[in-house]
């Protein structure tokens, strides 16, 4: 039997917040009834140390009510603006369609509230950069939604990088993929940001860049759009590092798949599903350090039962309760988005591009 480590599931020690009764919790409210926060954030964050969702809105009262309460939420609102009047919300979750990102964390952030946008956060590095300055003028926090950097077995990959447990990180080789063409749905419709780059793309850019711990300096593309969406059904790429190479292929009509491979001088490392970690089930890591091709050095690390948007959640919270850093600030959501914005340059020219950050 191959080997098996059972990894404990804990994040980094940080400081509690406490109010004498329990641990400190953030008010949440919730722009729109997106499926995302309803079969996902939502459920997940009530379960949080440090949230509370004490409000809903949408467009539609009656969606916002019949949303709460199916999730046990306190308030419903039928437009965005009451939600962001009310007093009592100090956060806000942004689930809303891409082109919709910026424009309401903006006034999310004018209303005194912290932000957590769904990624990726905007449709442009000029229009994500517009929230540098609102950021600063208000005071609030603005945070991209990459709930992958708080899973465990994300933290256990930079700690193995860190220890060179497979020497120098040197290729990184990725796969996201699903198949969805119904065209009434906003990942295929390109006026809302859709396609496989923005949706799913972002994942892999972003894991590369956390690998890695640097910033691609050319990317390479080639892209194939659905002739009636006319969105990136089909986007692969080449992201060229200082210290090395990453490569990845994402579709919105293949096979439902992901995978990601961290290839060094001494070993490999991978993980198995790296996005849509299962909240209900165990996620494993592969550390391969022995060259062998069968797999029978393989190193199997367990990762017990999870909710990474539960850790997302409370992570953000944190930030806000301690006046600390959110997981995935701005700064870094702009370098995310420079470099999805390369790649569609890089298609349309058929040229290595340098990412605009």
């Amino acid at each position: 039997m191959l080997p098996t480590t059972e990894i404990a599931q804990s994040l980094p020690a940080q400081k509690a917040s406490f109010d004498g009764q329990g641990p400190k919790k953030l008010r949440w409210g919730v722009l729109s009834t997106a499926n995302i926060g309803l079969k996902k954030v939502i459920p997940a964050m009530q379960r949080g140390q440090h949230t509370s969702i004490v409000a809903i809105a949408s467009r539609d009262l009656v969606k916002a009510q019949e949303a709460a309460t199916a999730l046990g939420i306190p308030t419903a609102y039928g437009s965005y603006e009451e939600l962001l009047a009310d007093p009592n919300i100090d956060a806000i979750y942004n689930p809303l369609p891409n082109q919709f990102h910026v424009p309401w964390t903006i006034k999310a952030a004018e209303a005194g509230k912290h932000v957590l946008c769904e990624k990726p956060l905007s449709l442009t590095v000029a229009e994500a950069k517009t929230l540098l300055a609102v950021r600063a003028r208000t005071g609030v926090k603005i945070g991209e939604a990459f709930m992958v950097n708080c899973h465990p077995q994300w933290l256990r990959l930079r700690e193995l990088l860190n220890q060179h447990r497979i020497g120098e990180i040197r290729s990184i080789i990725g796969v996201f993929s699903y198949f969805n063409i119904d065209p009434s749905n906003i990942r295929n419709q390109i006026e809302s940001g859709g396609g496989a780059l923005m949706d799913i793309g972002c994942y892999l850019i972003h894991a590369a860049r956390y690998a890695f711990a640097q910033e691609p300096a050319r990317v390479v593309a080639s892209i194939d759009r659905d002739p009636e969406m006319h969105t990136d059904r089909l986007t692969s790429a080449i992201l060229e590092f200082p210290s090395g190479q990453a490569i990845f292929t994402c579709s919105t009509q293949l096979v439902p798949y992901q995978r990601i491979h961290f290839l060094g001088t001494r070993g490999r490392i991978e993980i198995e599903i790296p996005f849509n970690a299962p909240p209900d089930h165990r996620t494993r890591l592969f550390i391969d350090d022995t060259g062998d091709l069968f797999g029978d050095g393989i190193k199997t690390e367990t990762f017990q039962v999870c909710d990474q948007y539960t850790r997302q959640g409370d992570a953000f919270s944190r930030a806000v309760l301690e006046n600390c850093e959110v997981p995935v600030p701005l700064e870094d959501a702009i370098k995310n988005m420079a470099v999805i914005e390369a790649i569609f340059n890089s298609a349309n020219s058929g040229q290595w591009e340098v990412p605009k950050r």
